[in-house]
């Protein structure tokens, strides 16, 4: 889903009589292509704040927050992927969303659906008749019951197991479950792939609402890597198939980098405890430097000051209120003499002919463990043409009322990381790393270790593109983004 569209407010478990036509560990590659790439005009600022903004809504309603790849608010860092589903398999292109948990696709006969998309993109309806493979899954099914970790209450025969989802902003997704196989090149080597697939439980759209009926930056569906049993993650892990953890490292300057599911094994990285009980990737954060200054979280115990919110699926970095005004004295006060403008009404910009490094201070955000996530000038400030800059942090307070406490940190901050995401054992962890570079991977299967490079994987592959990202599916699937 989009940018700041990273998820789930509600996710309603229902049993539905669906009026539709009854139908009776491994590696793999995919392609992600920047979600914009094909658009004949670039996305200005306001509209890349508004993509954060509505994501932002969304994960900050009822329940709680995301992947994307260039963190440059300027170029845009929203992706999605070529997935290959049924037999025969057929193309589908989704949003790679670690910020939600399933993975649906827009199904024959929806409601409400888009037919086309502005993205550049032939969008497909996913018909489970014309897969040899694909299954219905009965509310009475155990693939259901694993998704919901229960029995659904008044479940009967021949009942489809429902799902729907809505999101803070009011759009929704509703549909049945159904189980066929993803296809996927599969990691047998160094830098090398055979073919294979894997059967997957995923979402068949039967109804969209709000944004998701749109063909502005409508794709085929959603990809989802949340922590929940319902994700292609978990499922992968609950078949024993891969571990359930994954990483990533988004290229800042270059575009690309890498995205693993799977053990890595080298760099190493320390981590940091994941708050329990959270649906999204929260943190402890014990304080912030910045010019010499430590900005403390508050001692309020109704704020969520101290937690913050790993999303590489936001652009844009937001803090509470008071830290973000803390924050940005500190920066500013290295340049007293700064005259500041503001940009499509939002951003604050300035002219300045020498190297940004050299003039502004790094900030650093220290979390539980002793790991430090440090962020350069470099980083938080974008240029928006020749001597031309503006500040990437924002304030939430003024993104969302519900919002004002949260400290939300996108691509700006994450990139030029390789950020490992463990959920076997509730953690997560980064290191400043070069990400065109290549990292090491553990099959699972073999016991072998695998290079994985971001430009290797791609530049075997028919799509070219300077800016390509490259997902490992470890026990190995590899997906590769081009932005």
């Amino acid at each position: 889903m989009d940018l700041r569209r990273k998820v789930v407010v509600i996710l309603r478990v229902c049993v539905w009589q669906f009026l539709f036509v009854s139908i009776v560990s491994s590696n793999a590659v995919f392609r992600v292509q920047h979600k914009f790439r094909g658009r004949e005009k670039p996305l200005s600022l306001s509209e890349l704040k508004a993509h954060d903004a509505r994501r932002h809504g969304r994960m900050l309603s009822a329940v709680d927050l995301p992947l994307g790849g260039n963190g440059n608010p300027s170029d845009s860092g929203l992706y999605f992927t070529k997935i290959r589903i049924g037999d025969p398999s057929k193309d589908f292109y989704v949003q790679v969303d670690t910020g939600s948990d399933i993975l649906w696709v827009n199904c024959v006969d929806c409601d409400k659906c888009p037919t086309k998309s502005d993205l550049g993109i032939k969008l497909t309806l996913y018909d489970p008749k014309q897969s040899s493979a694909a299954k219905l899954v009965g509310c009475d099914d155990s693939m259901c019951t694993m998704i919901y970790d229960t029995t659904l209450s008044g479940c009967k025969p021949d009942v489809l197991c429902y799902y729907q989802v809505t999101y803070g902003d009011g759009s929704s997704t509703a549909g049945y479950f159904v189980q066929d196989f993803v296809h996927y090149d599969r990691v047998s080597g160094n830098l090398q792939t055979t073919l294979g697939n894997g059967s997957v439980v995923f979402g068949c759209g039967a109804k969209q609402a709000g944004q998701l009926s749109s063909s502005g930056e409508a794709l085929d569906g959603i990809i989802g890597f949340g922590q929940a049993n319902s994700s292609m993650l978990s499922q992968l892990a609950a078949a024993g198939k891969v571990k359930k953890m994954f990483s990533h490292c988004l290229d800042g300057g270059n575009g690309g980098g890498i995205f693993a599911i799977g053990e890595v094994v080298q760099p190493k990285l320390n981590m940091t405890p994941l708050i329990q009980k959270q649906t999204h990737y929260n943190v402890a954060l014990k304080s912030v430097e910045v010019a010499g200054g430590v900005i403390l979280p508050s001692s309020d115990s109704s704020s969520s000051y101290g937690a913050a919110i790993i999303d590489s699926g936001t652009t844009l970095a937001y803090l509470p209120d008071a830290v973000y005004a803390q924050l940005m004295s500190g920066i500013l006060s290295q340049q007293p003499s700064l005259n500041l403008h503001t940009v499509e009404e939002q951003f604050r910009c300035f002219q300045y002919d020498n190297n940004v490094d050299n003039g502004f201070p790094s900030v650093k955000f220290h979390f539980e463990n002793s790991l430090t996530l440090t962020v350069y000038p470099h980083e938080y400030l974008f240029q928006i043409r020749d001597k031309v800059w503006c500040i990437g942090w924002q304030n939430s307070a003024l993104q969302s009322k519900d919002g004002k406490d949260v400290t939300l940190l996108g691509d700006l901050v994450l990139s030029n990381k390789l950020i490992l995401y463990d959920l076997e054992n509730q953690a997560i962890g980064w290191t400043e790393y070069n990400c065109s570079s290549s990292i090491k991977v553990k099959d699972d299967d073999s016991g072998a270790v695998y290079t994985v490079g971001a430009h290797d994987i791609s530049s075997a592959t028919s799509l070219a593109s300077a800016r390509s990202l490259t997902y490992f599916f470890g026990l190995a699937m590899v997906f590769i983004i081009h932005h």
